[in-house]
């Protein structure tokens, strides 16, 4: 199984999708990117803000900031516990910050602590401001900026919002791929579906076949190519009736000296002689009704028919038996099956044909299986060399080079069955014994 759809529609939604997924992922990157820089300014502009006013407030009045109350602290030492997360960016930051509103800051230190948590003893003024913030915001960070006579910190909000951030683009996307997506298949789908009906009358064409035309519809490249289907199939049936009459003039043009030789033949005295050049007609004539069958596959004249297959095959082994070959068939059940019977009787003879011919003897018996009808017909001749199993079923191929009449015929009792078989569904299959012998097996769907 593919991941990759196979359908139109398919496909393209599917890129559809990825390319919104793409976009909305550099888009997230992107709102990420903003965010944190967002974030680092809120924290760090107010606080050196703060900074900067308390130091200019402290210098102006003359008082000293304060280490226990106060927004803007002065403590003796860095004032941040050791466990708590650090933020090196904030750091950074910070100093620019600082650096910009003219204050040299020494070493900066940050820590993050949550909510829950209370770390630094606040009044109760500083402790409901605090709750505020966090209220508002969320977490806290502390900022220590390190001055020749202490520390001053300073508590800033640290909002953690990265992912509503996510779920907020994700949430986006479900409404472009609910908003972009259901129209495209739906837009797609109504494109594929002459597409869809092309196909299914290209499987079903066939020739001789008496269906409409398709109607032209869909994009103008659809119908283009629903146009040029309905006129190929035009002229492949003009050009197969051609044929048709071709081969009724070429078969008529040809019995009818064959028939006047045979008549002929017949003030031969000598006969031997006559003997000979009655057979010479015979197999000039059933090789031209094989040449011609095989020429007319596709195009049969006779209708499908319900037949039992058993008794069908059985009547083909009898003839073989009452001109005096070695041919057995097995007995089987009645099996109705909805076929042309003389195609297929025509198949089953030319398999007996060769293995009488190549084998001496043959058995012949019908399986039925599951989905699909087995004619088996077993011989017990010297089989053929596996590299040439193909080959045989190529018209006018003999394995036997010499051409000679007895050894075989023109090479088309194979290939004429194998036409016969798959037009109607079936396929044919060679297979050595493991014992000698080979089986020649028709399988027709049931």
């Amino acid at each position: 199984m593919r991941p990759w759809p196979r359908s139109l529609a398919g496909q393209m939604a599917l890129l559809i999708a990825l390319a919104l997924f793409v976009a909305q992922a550099i888009n997230f990157g992107l709102a990420l990117r903003d965010r944190t820089e967002f974030r680092l300014g809120q924290a760090t502009r107010p606080a050196a803000t703060r900074i900067a006013d308390a130091l200019e407030r402290e210098a102006r009045d003359r008082r000293p900031l304060a280490a226990d109350r106060g927004r803007v602290r002065r403590v003796a030492a860095d004032p941040i516990p050791a466990g708590l997360e650090r933020h090196p960016e904030v750091a950074s930051e910070m100093r620019r910050q600082l650096l910009e509103l003219g204050l040299k800051p020494g070493r900066i230190d940050t820590g993050f602590r949550p909510a829950v948590e209370s770390a630094v003893e606040e009044t109760d003024t500083a402790r409901r401001g605090a709750r505020r913030r966090r209220g508002r915001d969320g977490d806290i960070l502390l900022i220590a900026v390190e001055q020749p006579d202490g520390w001053l910190t300073v508590m800033s909000p640290w909002p953690r919002t990265e992912s509503r951030l996510l779920w907020t683009l994700l949430g986006q996307t479900g409404i472009l791929y609910v908003i972009v997506l259901l129209p495209v298949l739906w837009i797609v789908r109504r494109m594929s579906r002459p597409l869809r009906d092309l196909r299914a009358a290209a499987e079903s064409f066939g020739p001789g076949d008496p269906s409409t035309p398709l109607l032209p519809r869909g994009p103008d490249d659809v119908a283009a190519l629903i146009v040029a289907f309905n006129a190929l199939r035009l002229r492949v049936g003009g050009m197969l009736d051609e044929k048709d009459r071709m081969l009724g003039a070429i078969g008529h043009d040809l019995r009818t000296p064959l028939a006047a030789l045979r008549v002929r033949i017949e003030s031969v005295e000598d006969e031997a002689d006559r003997a000979k050049m009655v057979d010479t007609i015979a197999e000039m004539n059933r090789t031209l009704d094989d040449i011609l069958s095989l020429a007319r596959l596709g195009r049969p004249s006779e209708p499908l028919t319900d037949v039992d297959l058993s008794a069908l095959v059985d009547a083909v082994v009898e003839d073989f038996r009452d001109i005096g070959h070695a041919v057995e068939f097995v007995e089987a059940d009645r099996l109705p099956m909805r076929l042309r019977p003389s195609l297929i009787r025509r198949a089953v003879r030319n398999l007996i044909e060769n293995a009488v011919k190549y084998g001496h003897s043959a058995e012949v018996r019908v399986e039925a299986r599951a989905k699909t009808v087995a004619i088996v017909v077993a011989d017990q001749g010297p089989g053929i060399p596996e590299a040439r199993m193909g080959d045989v079923f190529d018209a006018f191929t003999r394995l036997e080079s010499s051409r000679n009449r007895e050894t075989g015929g023109i090479g088309l009792g194979l290939a004429l069955a194998r036409a016969i078989v798959r037009e109607a569904g079936g396929e044919i299959r060679l297979a050595n014994r493991a014992g000698g012998g080979l089986d020649a097996v028709i399988e027709l769907p049931r």
